[in-house]
């Protein structure tokens, strides 16, 4: 089965996990999805990822998510640019998650990455989701 949008697929993956409170899910893997994952172990979101090769099949990458005191670590994780609406920010319309608590997670001409080093390499992009 083909998934129309993989990175809204992780998203509802994690979200769907934490809900039943696993300690980890898998995903399908792709250089996309290892990148924003890498931006969610970054800002101390998710505890580790690794990619999963179980023979001929394809790679798979198991996340393993985080909690403290029994409740998820992210509380609230939405696809913000969709297939069917793209949306961009430049440096000065960088959108602000709660306040700043929250990160937005953004692919730009540098990589893919958090809007707090977006802001510092003074770049915009695409702003594939946001994270509280």
């Amino acid at each position: 089965m083909s998934v129309i949008d993989p990175i809204g697929d992780m998203l509802a993956r994690i979200r769907n996990a934490q809900e039943r409170g696993k300690s980890k899910v898998t995903v399908p893997a792709s250089r996309l999805r290892e990148r924003v994952l890498e931006v969610l172990q970054n800002e101390g979101f998710i505890r580790g990822f690794a990619t999963v090769q179980q023979g001929t099949a394809k790679a798979e990458i198991d996340i393993e998510l985080k909690y403290f005191d029994g409740a998820p670590v992210i509380r609230e994780i939405q696809r913000v640019s969709k297939p069917g609406r793209r949306v961009y920010a430049s440096v000065a319309t960088l959108p602000t998650v709660y306040n700043g608590l929250g990160i937005s997670i953004l692919s730009t001409p540098k990589g893919v990455m958090s809007d707090a080093d977006a802001r510092a390499q003074h770049v915009g992009g695409e702003v594939i989701c946001t994270v509280f």
